[in-house]
C-alpha cells in the first residue's frame, strides 16, 4: 500500500501491457446484483449498505479490521470471485494473443501463489513514505492504516519472492525509469 504500484501499472499499460486490476475486480464484484454483495450482507447485515443500495466500504473495512474473525469471513468471500474473474480476463488476454498481461494484485504474497505467475514484480518504498502518501491521498484514519499495513506481510519478504523490484522512493522520473528498465525485461521474457 502506498509503494507505486498502480502508478507502475498505468505505466504497463501505457507501454502495451493488458493490466488486471484485482483492486477492480473487488469493486465489480461488491456493486448491486452481484453474488458476493449478497453474500457480504447476509454475513455482515444490511447496515453495509447506503441507502442507494451500494456497499458501504468504509464502514464494512472499518467493521472488519477491528475483527480477525470478520475479515477471514470478508476474505472467503471476495478472494475466490476475484480470482475467478481474473482467469477469465486472463484467458480473454490469451485468445486475443495479448503479449504481457499484468496481475495488479495487492495482496499476492498474502492471497495467492505467486508461482503461477511469469514474474512477480514489487514496487516498493520504505515505510515512512508509503504512510505519508495513504495518509495524504485517503481518507483513511491512522489506526485504521495502522491495521491496514500490518495485514500485509513485511516487504522484505515479498522481495525475497520477487523477481524484480521497483524502488519508487524517488521522484516519478526516478519511478519511470526504474519502470521502464523491469518493462523491457518483461518484454524480452514475453
Amino acid at each position: 500500500m502506498g509503494a507505486g504500484k498502480s502508478t507502475v501499472a498505468e505505466l504497463f499499460r501505457g507501454w502495451g501491457a493488458t493490466i488486471i486490476d484485482a483492486d477492480q475486480l473487488v469493486r465489480e464484484a461488491q456493486t448491486p446484483g452481484h453474488r458476493a454483495l449478497e453474500q457480504i450482507i447476509q454475513r455482515f447485515g444490511p447496515e453495509m449498505l447506503r441507502p442507494d443500495g451500494t456497499l458501504d466500504r468504509s464502514r464494512l473495512r472499518s467493521s472488519v479490521l477491528a475483527h480477525p474473525q470478520a475479515l477471514a469471513a470478508l476474505n472467503a468471500i471476495m478472494h475466490p470471485e476475484v480470482h475467478r474473474r481474473r482467469l477469465e480476463l486472463l484467458e480473454e488476454a490469451r485468445a486475443r494473443g495479448d503479449r504481457v498481461v499484468v496481475s495488479d494484485i495487492p495482496l499476492l504474497f498474502e492471497v495467492a501463489d505467486p508461482s503461477e505467475f511469469d514474474a512477480v514484480v514489487l514496487v516498493d518504498a520504505p515505510e515512512p513514505v508509503r504512510r505519508a502518501r495513504l495518509l495524504e491521498s485517503r481518507s483513511v484514519p491512522r489506526a485504521e492504516l495502522d491495521r491496514l499495513m500490518a495485514a500485509q506481510l513485511p516487504a522484505a519478504t515479498k522481495r525475497l519472492r520477487s523477481q524484480y523490484v521497483i524502488e519508487n522512493d524517488g521522484d516519478r522520473n526516478a519511478l519511470e525509469r526504474s519502470a521502464a528498465s523491469v518493462w523491457q525485461a518483461l518484454l524480452a521474457r514475453a
